[in-house]
């Protein structure tokens, strides 16, 4: 597969002149496969995942392409590792198109997992303040009182940063082990292993996370390790999410 200049790259991609690229790189606002960027350095389109500021670049294309994935355990969400480890790509045969994760969900998680080749549409999804709520059914072992309901409730600061307030409420409590049930926990922002963090401050001990839905969109029955292409009404879901978010954002 042929290698293009980083700087090239973002110009394909429309995003910023090569110069402005340049300049990027220079104050490691560039990633690729999850490691800084040097001036000058080749990618392989399609293989490679190139981020700048935590938010993927992907080539403009003319159709656009929506799936999700339920990504098992395992797997890491990236299109190539150098470390040799699964990569979410091996899980996408069948699709005829070049397609690029939507944020991340961890080694040790599973669930939902957006991919798309609509560079757009990805920024806006994994800007920190996106207005598609993101669920999770999380397994965990200890004892779920009132009070750290309460907390987790709860607007907590986790690295410094005052996180915005989440749904948590208990789904379902497992009969055979009192002190092990699994949590609902509705996000309104991604940050990095933000509910890994929010149980560790709070004594309980994850021993599974799944995302079960992006907002009206859900993984249902979709098999493990299987994908599906979006529908036009869920398409239309985010197309619509996200403008209201943008105005939103815009006016304040």
């Amino acid at each position: 597969m042929e290698e293009i200049k980083i700087q090239k790259y973002f110009t394909d991609c429309g995003v910023m002149s090569r110069r402005a690229a340049e300049a990027e790189i220079e104050r490691g606002k560039v990633t690729v496969n999850g490691r800084p960027a040097t001036l000058g350095m080749r990618i392989r389109a399609g293989v490679d995942t190139v981020e700048y500021n935590g938010r993927p670049i992907v080539p403009m294309v003319d159709e656009r392409i929506c799936i999700i994935l339920n990504k098992p355990r395992g797997f890491v969400t990236t299109m190539s590792d150098e470390k040799g480890r699964p990569t979410v790509r091996m899980l996408t045969e069948g699709l005829h198109a070049r397609v690029y994760p939507v944020g991340r969900l961890d080694m040790d998680s599973d669930g939902l997992l957006l991919l798309t080749n609509d560079g757009a549409l990805a920024e806006k999804l994994t800007h920190p303040r996106h207005s598609i709520p993101k669920i999770y059914h999380v397994t965990v072992k200890g004892d779920v009182s009132d009070e750290i309901l309460r907390t987790l409730n709860s607007p907590m600061t986790i690295d410094g940063y005052k996180l915005r307030p989440t749904k948590t409420r208990i789904y379902q409590k497992h009969e055979k082990n009192e002190r092990s049930c699994v949590l609902e926990m509705t996000l309104f922002e991604g940050r990095n292993r933000q509910i890994r963090k929010m149980c560790d401050t709070v004594g309980l001990k994850i021993t599974r996370l799944s995302r079960v839905a992006l907002g009206y969109i859900k993984l249902g029955s979709l098999p493990e390790g299987k994908w599906r292409r979006l529908t036009k009404d869920e398409l239309s879901y985010l197309d619509k999410s996200l403008t209201s978010s943008t105005s939103k954002q815009t006016k304040g």
